[in-house]
């Protein structure tokens, strides 16, 4: 596939400006990303490549609306989320974003069907509604068997599916997963990435899957950026491919 380049266009889900962040730690500045340029289309399968410390977590915090750039703006489906306030902020993670962790961060005391239902809880969606809604997406990661059993009965394969079913419930177009693969072997790990695959062609979302796994990053993307003490590695962006 043809390289995005670094002029916007119509298709393009998520546009970076100039991005900087930067961090102070003990009176002196630590540069986390430097002046990234960078867009990555709707519909877009994208790997994320580099070291620890590279910025692969940082960039994808600020996406998350987690966190803000120092410099630069960053618009996801034409909106300037680096101007939104902590209440817009919480309105695009509800409505705009899915996010997959490494660590499951699933609730011990919750059942998976409770688990994927609480974005909704805290949204104020209705009962019925949520019910529905986590049901309809535990069956779409093929866990609609083990809806009432907690995190501590299912394998860490089974969690990790739980985790991506509440990440998806609220029907994202953009999908970001931070080393979601990182605590499970080859063949769980594959089939994680097989539901991202699945639910990005079939919703025409944008994935943006953070790995160090050069085999499964190719398998899954149609593009690799790569990433270096807070730089894009060329070529991640211009259209010479």
């Amino acid at each position: 596939p043809a390289m995005i380049d670094a002029v916007a266009k119509d298709t393009d889900l998520v546009c970076l400006d100039n991005v900087s962040r930067v961090f102070k730690k003990a009176g002196t500045e630590v540069v986390a990303l430097c002046d990234i340029s960078l867009r990555i289309g709707q519909g877009e399968r994208v790997a994320l490549l580099g070291r620890s410390g590279s910025g692969k977590s940082t960039l994808l915090n600020l996406l998350a609306g987690l966190d803000q750039p120092t410099s630069g703006s960053i618009t996801v489906a034409g909106e300037d989320i680096a101007k939104h306030s902590s209440d817009q902020l919480a309105a695009y993670r509800m409505n705009q974003v899915g996010v997959v962790f490494q660590a499951f961060h699933l609730i011990q005391s919750l059942t998976a069907q409770k688990n994927v239902e609480l974005p909704y809880v805290f949204a104020s969606v209705d009962r019925k509604t949520r019910s529905v809604l986590a049901t309809k997406s535990l069956k779409a990661v093929g866990l609609a068997d083990r809806a009432n059993h907690l995190p501590l009965e299912l394998s860490g394969g089974e969690q990790q599916r739980v985790a991506l079913a509440r990440a998806l419930a609220n029907g994202p177009k953009l999908i970001l997963a931070d080393e979601p693969t990182g605590n499970l072997d080859s063949s769980t790990a594959t089939q994680i990435v097989d539901y991202l695959s699945a639910y990005a062609q079939a919703n025409q979302a944008t994935v943006i899957l953070v790995t160090h796994d050069e085999e499964l990053a190719a398998g899954f993307s149609q593009r690799v950026i790569r990433l270096h003490d807070g730089k894009l590695v060329a070529p991640s962006t211009g259209s010479n491919h």
